[in-house]
Order: structure tokens, then sequence, then C-alpha cells
């Protein structure tokens, strides 16, 4: 409302030590960092090597790593890791995403930072979990989407298992530390003391296989792929249209009944293999196939105002450039503005989450190089 105090950002005076690294760490430590935690990286000491996720400079380093500042020190050396130390001191929340016995190597593992700062939060993120006969592998999102099933689910039928676009496995294990570790934070206030909260990509993906691993384990249900179709409700898909495609998702009855009284086919109502639930899902093929002959023959637009108006679900289906220039995103402001030091006004992706009478902005760029150890230390200032 106009007038009302405006707030600061809810996670101001928290510090986070981040020492993540590609996309699944750093992913949770944005949460934090976006939303007003003092959040100090710790960089290698060659800073001219490109990071895993491209060069420091880039649009995907960028984005992981904005409002963040850094240190560089070399956890190898014994002055590395009394640096570290100092800064574990003053931090509330450290996360990590290193292979397992590396922490253990370096002595940073949580038992030994714990006798330093037991109020410390120490969040990791492995591959395949931090023990088990699989825990020192190396993990990646591709191996997750994988081994979690993902990949089993995803793409047309009889055409070989298929990755999604996007490193799901890792953005799904980020949030969910994110999750863990406000949990922790919350425990704390209680017993004065911190946690140990961790999870790997291969939990995470199993986690977000969601109603299509519970169908398995209740009802023995392997599930399998059915492309642009909903695994358990039709119709639902990506349908033809005249200038492309457009998703509709007529699959409650009654939303049912008024997509094809709209379409002109009041007709589908009455046959006897198209009545029920489980009769459209045995008849999925058909049913699509009768779907697309009649919205290929309007534009996209056409149909995604006729069915809006109906109350049918039913969107377009964006490219990248569409999705920012869609008036709704607009409204969202999910394009959030950054000036950037080298690459001046620029655009990068904003937070999802809003918090009423807060506002959520980009504070400053992705540091491309740390400072040095002493000269770096966390400030608990809400004005920083």
């Amino acid at each position: 409302m106009v007038g009302e105090q405006r707030l600061p950002l809810p996670l101001t005076g928290l510090t986070v030590l981040d020492l993540t690294l590609a996309r699944a760490g750093p992913t949770c430590v944005r949460h934090l960092a976006d939303w007003g935690a003092d959040v100090i990286r710790v960089l290698p000491p060659d800073a001219s090597r490109p990071d895993v996720i491209g060069q420091r400079r880039g649009s995907d380093y960028q984005n992981l790593h904005r409002n963040k500042r850094a240190v560089t020190i070399d956890l190898k050396t014994e002055a590395g890791r009394e640096a570290l130390l100092e800064l574990v001191r003053e931090a509330d929340v450290l996360v990590e995403n290193m292979r397992v016995a590396v922490k253990h190597r370096l002595r940073i593992a949580y038992e030994d930072l714990r006798a330093i700062n037991p109020r410390l939060v120490y969040g990791s993120i492995s591959g395949f979990g931090q023990t088990g006969p699989y825990a020192e592998r190396a993990g990646v999102d591709q191996i997750a989407q994988g081994m979690g099933g993902l990949m089993s689910v995803t793409g047309e039928p009889e055409q070989g298992p298929l990755r999604v676009g996007i490193a799901i496995a890792d953005l799904t294990a980020g949030n969910l530390l994110a999750l863990g570790i406000m949990m922790a934070l919350f425990e704390r206030e209680r017993t004065g003391e911190g946690r140990y909260v961790h999870t790997s990509l291969l939990e995470s993906q199993i986690f977000m296989m969601d109603f299509q691993a519970a169908r398995y384990l209740m009802d023995k249900d392997v599930p399998g792929q059915v492309g642009n179709g909903h695994p358990t409700l039709v119709p639902t898909g990506a349908y033809p249209t005249l200038d492309g495609h457009v998703n509709i998702a007529p699959s409650s009855p009654k939303q049912w009944q008024t997509f094809c009284e709209l379409v002109g086919k009041p007709e589908w109502l009455t046959r006897p293999d198209w009545q029920g639930y489980r009769d459209r899902l045995r008849s999925r093929a058909a049913i699509d196939q009768a779907i697309g002959q009649e919205t290929r023959a309007y534009p996209t637009a056409y149909w995604v105002e006729r069915l809006e108006r109906a109350g049918i679900p039913c969107g377009p289906i964006y490219r990248m450039d569409e999705v920012f220039a869609d008036p709704q995103v607009q409204h969202l402001q999910m394009a959030a503005p950054l000036a950037h030091p080298e690459r001046g006004q620029t655009q990068l992706v904003a937070s999802p989450l809003n918090f009423e009478r807060t506002d959520k902005r980009l504070r400053n760029a992705a540091a491309t190089a740390g400072g040095e150890p002493g000269n770096v230390k966390f400030r608990r200032d809400p004005q920083r």
C-alpha cells in the first residue's frame, strides 16, 4: 500500500560462507544472498581459470553468484585453512558441495568446524549421499536424471531416454538445501546449536519424481514415456495450431464437456470409449489425434482466447525471448535489472519469491576476483 513502511530484506544480518561450485550448491546460496544474507564466497588462488559453469563475467556465473562478495583462499595450505577458520567463527551458515572425501581431507568437515563454532549450520550437497556404496562417486545432473528415473519418463514412447532441458537435479538439490538450512536456523533459535544438513542430487531427483515414484511404491506401476501428455490425465498436451502449438488441459469431467462443445464436437461426449477417466487414458492416442485435427485449423492466439474465456487451462509455448516479452512476466518483473561494472546495464533472472513491503533487487554483480584474507570480513550492518 502507498505510504507503508518498507522493510529490510528478511535475511539481513545472516552471515554465510560459500564454498560451493558448479550449480547445485550455488543455487542454494543464491536464495540466501538474494534475500539479504551477507555471503562471502571462497575462490581458489588462480582467478584466471574459468569456473566449471563458464567465464566469471558470463551470464551463467553472474546469475548464480550475484549479491555475494568473495575472498581468495588456498584451502590446501595451512595458512589458507586458518584464514577460513577465522571466517567460520563469525559465520551462521557454511555451504559446500565438494566430493565427500575432499572436505575431510582438508579438515573442514562439519565435525571439524563445529568445535570452532557450535552454532554453525553446515549444509552439503553431494552426488549420491554422504554415506553408502556410491558416496565417493562423482555426481553430475545428467547422471542423477538417469539414475533417479526422470529420463525414463521424459520424451516420446519408443524413442529412448531423454534428459530435460535444464539441470533439474542440480536446481532441486540447491532449492531443497536452502529450505533445510532455514529449518536448521529456526531450530537454532530454540536449541542454540547448529546442525549438519545435507542432501544429494540422487535424493533430490527421486523426490522430484513425486507421484511417478509413488505410483511404483504403492501400486507397483512402472510409469513410461508419454511425450507432451500428462501421465494420468487425458487430454493434456501440446497440440498443433495454424502457426505453432498450444498447450491445452481440459482434463476434469466439466472441462472435457466444455471443451467438446467449444470445438463443435459434442459427439465426443457420447463415445463409449471416451466416457470416463480410465477410458480416456486408454484412448490417449486417438483423443490427441482428434483434438489436433481441430486445433490445427486456427492460430494459437485464437485458441488461447477462446479456451481461456471458457475456463479451460491453456497457453502458448514460448521461446525464451517470448517468455520475457509476455505482459504477465513483465508485470512480475522476472527480468531483474543489474548494473554490472564491465557489462553496463543488464538483466538477470529475478527471485520468484515475493515478500510484501520488501523490495527485491539485485544489489551487486558476481565478484570475478576475491579479496585478500583478513581484508574481507562479515558485516551485519542492515544497511550494507
